[in-house]
C-alpha cells in the first residue's frame, strides 16, 4: 500500500511537469512574434498572409494580393503589406528592415522546342510529311516559351489541325487539360510546313580548283523539292571546287569535279601502248584536266597535238597511229 502510494504521487509529478512543458511551449508558440519574409514562391494565382509573414497565426489563409503572371516575381513594398494587413488585427510584426517582399509565382516551362515537336509529330503522323524531324515549320509570328502551373503534368495535346498541301500553311491548336491556364485558352499556331532533307555545302568560301576536305564541308536542311546533288559530306570530300563556291548554297554535281592533275602548259609525258610495244614521248599538255579527262597534248618532237587521256599526275595516255608516233623517235645512225 506504501508502494502504491508513492507510485502514484510519483507519476503525479510526471504528468505535472509534462503539462507544465506543454503549456510552456504552447505558450511560446502563441508568443512567437510575426516576422516578414524576404522573399516567397506561390503556386497559385492569389497571395496569403501566411505566404508574406511565419507565424502569421489564424489570419495566414487569407488572401491578400493577386500573384504575379505564371513564371514570373514580383514586388510587394513593406507598407502595402501592413496596410493590407491592418483589418486582421496582426500586430507587432518584425520586419527585419526590410523595405520590401519578392513574389514569385512557381510555373513549369513548356520550350518553343517542345511545342514545335508536338507540332511537327502531328503533322507527320496526320498528313504524312515525312518523319518529324525533317519537317521545317516557319510560324507567322517568333515562338516563345509558355509557362503553365507548376502542378501540371503529362503533354501538350492536339486540339485541331489543319494543313494545305499547295500552299504548305499549317493551323494548330493545342491544350493541356491539367493546365486550367492552358484548358481556358488553348494556344494557336499558324504557319508554313515543309518536308526537307540534309544538304551538303562549304563552310568558307572555296576558290575554283581546290580540292574539298571534311572541315570545309557542313549541311544544312533543304525543302525536299528542292534537292540536288549531295546529301552527305562524305560523297563531297576528295572532290575539287569547278567554280568558286559560297557558304551557305547547297553544293550540286555540276559544282564539283575529280580534281585536276595536269594543267594547261604542264610537261607532260605521253605514252602509247599496243601488244608487244610502249613509246614514251615528251609533250606539252593543252588543256588542264582531271584523271580520266581527254586532253589536247603537244608532241614536241613532231609539233603536232594530239588527244590523250589522263592516267597519272603528269602522264596522258595516248592511242594515236603508231606510225606517227614511230615517226617522232629518232632514228638509229
Amino acid at each position: 500500500m506504501i508502494r502504491l502510494t508513492a507510485f502514484n504521487r510519483i507519476a503525479g509529478l510526471a504528468v505535472a511537469l509534462v503539462l507544465a512543458a506543454a503549456g510552456s511551449g504552447a505558450a511560446a508558440a502563441q508568443s512567437a512574434r510575426p516576422t516578414l519574409r524576404a522573399s516567397v514562391t506561390v503556386d497559385g494565382d492569389l497571395v496569403r498572409i501566411g505566404d508574406l509573414i511565419e507565424n502569421a497565426g489564424p489570419v495566414a489563409n487569407v488572401a491578400v494580393f493577386r500573384a504575379p503572371d505564371l513564371g514570373t516575381t514580383g514586388a510587394v513594398s513593406t507598407e502595402r503589406i501592413t496596410d493590407a494587413i491592418r483589418p486582421y488585427q496582426l500586430i507587432d510584426i518584425d520586419t527585419g528592415g526590410l523595405s520590401e517582399v519578392t513574389v514569385t509565382r512557381a510555373s513549369r516551362a513548356i520550350e518553343a522546342k517542345e511545342i514545335s515537336d508536338r507540332i511537327a509529330a502531328a503533322l507527320s503522323q496526320q498528313y504524312g510529311l515525312g518523319k518529324p524531324e525533317n519537317i521545317g515549320l516557319t510560324f507567322d509570328r517568333p515562338l516563345r516559351t509558355v509557362q503553365v502551373e507548376a502542378s501540371a503534368g503529362g503533354e501538350l495535346q492536339v486540339l485541331g489541325l489543319s494543313y494545305d498541301a499547295r500552299t504548305n500553311r499549317f493551323d494548330v491548336a493545342l491544350d493541356m487539360p491539367s493546365s486550367p491556364t492552358l484548358h481556358r485558352r488553348p494556344l494557336r499556331f499558324t504557319g508554313t510546313a515543309i518536308e526537307t532533307v540534309e544538304a551538303v555545302a562549304v563552310n568558307r568560301p572555296v576558290e575554283r580548283g581546290e580540292v574539298l576536305q571534311a572541315s570545309d564541308l557542313t549541311t544544312l536542311r533543304r525543302p525536299k523539292a528542292q534537292a540536288t546533288g549531295f546529301t552527305a559530306p562524305a560523297a563531297a570530300i576528295g572532290l575539287a571546287a569547278r567554280h568558286a563556291l559560297r557558304p551557305g548554297q547547297p553544293l550540286s554535281v555540276a559544282d564539283l569535279m575529280k580534281p585536276e592533275i595536269v594543267a594547261r602548259g604542264d610537261a607532260v609525258t605521253m605514252v602509247f601502248q599496243a601488244p608487244g610495244i610502249m613509246l614514251t614521248l615528251r609533250g606539252q599538255a593543252q588543256d588542264s584536266g582531271a584523271l580520266g579527262d581527254s586532253i589536247g597534248v603537244l608532241n614536241l618532237e613532231t609539233k603536232r597535238i594530239v588527244q590523250g587521256v589522263i592516267s597519272g599526275p603528269g602522264r596522258v595516255s595516248v592511242a594515236a597511229a603508231t606510225t606517227h608516233l614511230a615517226a617522232a623517235v629518232p632514228r638509229a645512225n
